[in-house]
């Protein structure tokens, strides 16, 4: 049976087994118009994904719209759910059971999100209620009392105001960048890639999109803009702030507490603010007269959300744009091979700066393994710091501070053997080595078990050294070559959002720089071979990326702007250098597309236990025609069997000690929408039967690669 539909009252499965308490006889007297209310149960059961048809008392007529929480009885428990439909009948064939309860009045669940919520499942096939879980925050009821007091007073539901002015500014340095803000502002909806430039001051990112979502404030509608973090947040807020009113924007994010998060999400819903603003969640947001959607970074891990059905903010909205006929920009300092993809089908128009523009706005960037560095200096290659990073660093301090991107965090990541350079695993767990400090003792980093007398397996040998160095000991390397300057580090858990410009070595993992008031001196991106040589599809793509996330810090190169980046020659590394991200995007998706990679098709992975990954994979085959088979690559263990240890107990060494398996099936384009249907039933009918145990099912997960 098709998704959505319902069941006679016998016959639909249960939470457990898969049919309901049977209905009880008589109950009350039922609402006189549309009695039948066709709820959504919050359920991960893949097999009551689709709505249950329930009797609305008379008592409930007024409140039970559709939109409101409701609880219900569903096989003897109280479960939560939306009401997502009214109706005069339904085909169960006998009395249903009443609603239980209307949770609150406020119908939090508005149709556009509700049709967006089904589209984000089928393309992921995940279930309804995990989109919704994420779509709708978890109440606050006395935040629901003040705008029903508000709405008493009539105070509510008054957006802000707009001036209507449009300042291209910022979007004056790009081809196309005008001509995108006046489309937007006249009520159109365009779709566009842009190629960011600076990351700080009046032309930085944050400025660029703040002027496109006044754009669209110019023309009466609202923007949803979806970020990746809480830093990209409060950057992209104060430049909104500079154009728009404060009742006009709302913050969307869980690092507010649930509170102001609901507080924000009423007010969109009343319609007192238009514009949206946050991490992931925001990408649901119910913006009235949606006009314009925002991803900035696409490609940053921060947009996939960790929990089923694992949507990425990118995918979201793009949906939504096309489903709402919303303008649509995704913006970012590189170019994901995604959005290459949408520029090449020609579903978005590149927005770029043109050559001179780059050559004027960015830094410089060097290469310190280029032939004329390494004739020059002849160790450049194989030195964590070269000559020509250390001459930059020592001259940028003369002018502000110097940006060091690091790999890693901590203080010394990963431990080698000091006589074979083996890597140094733990004796429990097989998990990597670690020193936190100095004088710390070595410890696992999976298990943290300390390992004070460790010994080698390959050489049998006692001293440990360093594999890689991590902030805290970069920042002391540098401290001792750089004596009386300032050493600021920004990793782990104490991040910063920003620093002055005065003059300091500031060493931060990748990801973690903070801005500089008008801009870095100079930045060493050192660590580029481990981050270029991480065993992974995006490795190239990925470090890419978050060197020219830094390097959009720097100031110009008329201002004496330098970037030297420690890494191989390779291609990424002279994407860097040239300052082309679509070049590089463009060469890359043409390999992918030649070895049909992601994201020149889709990917659906499947893992659990072996037997249930096989079972899951023999339904799936069995509900394929035969003329539409799915290449398929598995199932194949998720980690190595390890080398047991003398002291490791015996049945270490076997085999079936792991059994988690994955499956990966690669679609493409045209078959994607049936094949993730298909795969959405099978998991729903295997879940109903009990053939096998669960498995994860994930569509277009980006580490399976």
């Amino acid at each position: 049976m098709a998704a959505h539909e319902t069941q006679p009252a016998l016959l639909q499965p249960s939470l457990l087994q898969g049919f309901p308490a049977k209905p009880a006889t008589g109950g009350p007297p039922l609402a006189a118009s549309d009695p039948v209310a066709r709820v959504v149960l919050d359920s991960p059961l893949p097999h009551l994904d689709r709505p249950f048809d329930y009797s609305v008392p008379r008592d409930l007529e007024d409140l039970a719209v559709p939109g409101v929480r409701v609880k219900v009885k569903f096989n003897g428990q109280d479960l939560n759910g939306f009401v997502v439909g009214r109706q005069a009948d339904s085909d169960a064939g006998h009395p249903l059971i009443p609603l239980h309860k209307v949770v609150s009045a406020v119908p939090v669940l508005t149709p556009a999100v509700l049709e967006l919520a089904g589209a984000v499942a089928a393309r992921y096939a995940g279930t309804l209620s995990d989109v919704l879980r994420t779509a709708v925050p978890p109440r606050v009821a006395k935040v629901e009392k003040e705008f029903a007091s508000s709405e008493a007073t009539g105070l509510a539901g008054r957006p802000g105001t707009t001036d209507g002015a449009l300042d291209p500014t910022a979007w004056s340095s790009y081809v196309n960048g005008p001509a995108f803000l006046q489309h937007v502002a006249g009520g159109g909806a365009p779709k566009a890639v842009l190629t960011a430039l600076q990351g700080f001051g009046s032309e930085g990112w944050p400025a660029v999109v703040a002027a496109a979502v006044a754009a669209v404030r110019a023309s009466g509608r609202g923007a949803v803009v979806v970020v990746p973090d809480y830093r990209d947040l409060a950057r992209l807020e104060a430049a909104l702030g500079e154009l728009l009113p404060a009742s006009d924007i709302a913050r969307l994010t869980a690092d507010d507490g649930q509170t102001p998060r609901y507080r924000s999400f009423m007010r969109l819903l009343t319609g007192e603010a238009s514009v949206a603003i946050g991490t992931r969640s925001a990408a649901f947001a119910p913006v009235r007269n949606l006009g314009l959607v925002v991803c900035w970074d696409d490609a940053d891990d921060l947009h996939l959300d960790q929990r089923a059905p694992y949507a990425h903010s990118r995918e979201v909205l793009l949906l939504r744009a096309s489903q709402e006929n919303a303008a649509c920009l995704l913006a970012s300092h590189s170019r994901s091979t995604e959005l290459q993809r949408l520029v090449e089908v020609q579903w978005a128009v590149p927005i770029e700066a043109p050559r001179q523009v780059i050559r004027s706005t960015m830094p410089r960037v060097v290469n310190s393994a280029d032939s004329y560095e390494q004739e020059r200096d002849p160790l450049a290659g194989i030195a964590r710091l070269p000559g020509v990073a250390w001459r930059a660093a020592k001259e940028g301090l003369e002018r502000g501070p110097v940006l060091v991107q690091v790999a890693r965090a901590g203080y010394a990541p990963s431990l080698v053997c000091g006589t074979c350079r083996e890597p140094a695993r733990c004796n429990a767990c097989q998990g990597p080595l670690a020193l936190a400090a100095s004088s710390a003792i070595p410890a696992c980093r999976w298990c943290s078990t300390p390992a004070p007398q460790w010994q080698c397996r390959n050489c049998r040998g006692t001293r440990l050294g360093r594999g890689t160095a991590g902030a805290v000991r970069t920042a002391e390397e540098l401290g001792r070559a750089f004596p009386g300057t300032a050493v600021i580090t920004s990793s782990g858990d104490n991040i910063k959002a920003s620093v002055t410009d005065a003059p300091a070595l500031v060493v931060a993992t990748v990801g973690a720089e903070p801005v500089a008031d008008g801009g870095y001196a100079a930045a060493l991106l050192l660590d580029g071979n481990s981050l270029l040589r991480r065993e992974n599809l995006r490795a190239g793509e990925d470090t890419l990326r978050r060197w020219f996330n830094a390097a959009a810090l720097v100031r110009p190169s008329g201002q004496g702007g330098l970037v030297v980046v420690t890494a191989d020659d390779t291609t990424a590394t002279g994407a860097l250098v040239r300052w082309d991200a679509p070049g590089y995007a463009s060469r890359e998706l043409a390999l992918r597309k030649e070895l049909q990679l992601p994201p020149a098709v889709r990917v659906a992975s499947v893992t659990g236990p072996r037997a249930d990954v096989v079972a899951f994979t023999a339904a799936l085959e069995a509900a394929v025609p035969s003329d539409r088979r799915l290449r398929s690559v598995g199932p194949a263990p998720l980690q190595l069997a390890a080398v047991p240890s003398a002291a490791a107990p015996a049945s270490a060494a076997s085999p079936e000690a792991d059994t988690e398996a994955r499956t990966l099936f690669f679609l493409p384009y045209a078959e994607a929408a049936d094949a993730t249907r298909t795969m959405r039933a099978v998991k729903a009918a295997q879940a109903a039967k009990r053939l096998s145990g669960p498995v994860q099912l994930r569509l277009d997960g980006v580490d399976v690669l």
